[in-house]
């Protein structure tokens, strides 16, 4: 997204060639920037700088997307042209009033389905009003989208989130150096800036490490090293709730790359015992959850979530579809508003075999393929075609590493 509205030429390497972002490439594309690959993680955008952007002959799909539609709307709302965002099943189901509030707070001109759920229109007519926008939630996605409508807005425009969230915009803007002022919880840019083509090197995901990470302490005999992982602090709460759990987990070899703290994970098989994970880790591992459930299916003793109400508006209702899996494999979890109380057990038939739905939920899909390596029958995992969105070689890399699963079509 920055690469197109810079001014320059932007190298992208390590880009992740899923569906998620082969869809947002696809709309650059369609508003006239021209981008090259990718080929082998590798991405060359030629940007178009801030009011370079065309109006597309058709509405942007964003496929199952919920970071691309919420920035994307940001960005959209500073645009001379009026232009439609729209996505898949799973995603036209996501709440986005939570971005068109504050959206219509600056002066743009918004309309969602009812509910507040894609498709999005945004009648762009140019003009956007910089505001203070005191976040309701802690949602990364929605100080992004705030963030990026104040490019384009006269004066200043700032957001205080009530929890720590992660920081990757505001640290990225820096990087393409835009004036951003980060004081404490307030992110502050000044409107009518302009950014500059860099290099990017992506490192590994951490959200995509955290399947092996689990892996690798609920499996016996275990020693895996994960290389080139993003360590962002906002990030790290995957790796802070396992070691409170008892995981064997060590960081190595720690580095800066572009702005982004990276390092070697390695993680070793753990016995595990049960917590009550602390609130503050939550903002830090939301999308971790789904497979810190399956950890905590094989801790000793109970593991109680709370002020996680947020999983609830994911893809799926992750709370309940991970309740509604767990159950089913003879895990006893019980669903709360805002988390769950999972009572674990050690043995090494956790889980019984069975059908599980994930909803068409990547995150849930991938999660319950890890806890088939405690399972004592096969693990039949329904909907799982949405791997491609965020992991499209995760089936590949899993088999490597010792899972037996395979893929029937």
């Amino acid at each position: 997204m920055f690469g197109a509205v810079a001014e320059g030429v932007t190298h992208v390497k390590g880009f992740l060639e899923g569906e998620d972002a082969l869809a947002t490439l696809s709309a650059f594309r369609a508003m006239g920037v021209k981008i090259d690959g990718p080929r082998e993680g590798e991405l060359t955008i030629h940007g178009v700088g801030l009011n370079g952007l065309k109006q597309p002959s058709l509405p942007l799909d964003l496929g199952n997307s919920g970071t691309a539609m919420r920035l994307m709307a940001g960005l959209m709302a500073g645009q001379n042209f009026p232009v439609t965002l729209e996505g898949d099943e799973s995603l036209s189901k996501r709440p986005m009033g939570r971005i068109a509030e504050p959206l219509r707070l600056m002066g743009v001109d918004i309309e969602t389905e009812k509910g507040g759920r894609p498709p999005l229109r945004i009648n762009g007519t140019g003009t956007v009003n910089g505001i203070h926008y005191d976040m309701p939630m802690a949602s990364a996605q929605v100080k992004s989208c705030v963030l990026l409508a104040g490019l384009y807005a006269k004066g200043e425009t700032s957001t205080t989130e009530p929890a720590p969230t992660r920081d990757h915009t505001e640290r990225m803007l820096k990087g393409f150096g835009y004036p951003i002022r980060v004081e404490g919880a307030t992110a502050t840019v000044q409107g009518l800036g302009r950014l500059t083509a860099m290099d990017i090197d992506v490192p590994a995901d951490i959200s995509s490490a955290a399947f092996f990470m689990v892996a690798a302490t609920i499996a016996s005999n275990s020693d895996i090293m994960l290389n080139h992982v993003g360590m962002n602090p906002t990030r790290i709460g995957v790796i802070n709730i396992l070691q409170q759990m008892g995981a064997d987990i060590t960081i190595n070899n720690e580095r800066d790359v572009g702005g982004e703290p990276v390092a070697d994970i390695r993680v070793r098989s753990s016995l595990l015992h049960g917590i009550h994970i602390p609130e503050d880790q939550v903002p830090l591992a939301i999308d971790e959850f789904p497979v810190l459930f399956i950890a905590a299916c094989c801790a000793k003793g109970t593991t109680t979530l709370t002020g996680a109400e947020e999983l609830r508006a994911k893809e799926s209702d992750r709370i309940q579809v991970m309740v509604d899996g767990l159950r089913s494999l003879g895990v006893d979890i019980k669903g709360t508003d805002d988390g769950a109380v999972i009572v674990g057990n050690t043995s090494e038939g956790v889980f019984s075999g069975g059908r599980v739905s994930s909803h068409h939920d990547h995150r849930i899909a991938m999660s319950f393929a890890v806890a088939a390596l405690r399972a004592t029958g096969a693990i039949f995992i329904e909907g799982s075609d949405t791997v491609a969105t965020s992991f499209p070689n995760f089936v590949e890399l899993a088999a490597a590493a010792g899972f037996d699963i395979q893929v029937n079509t």
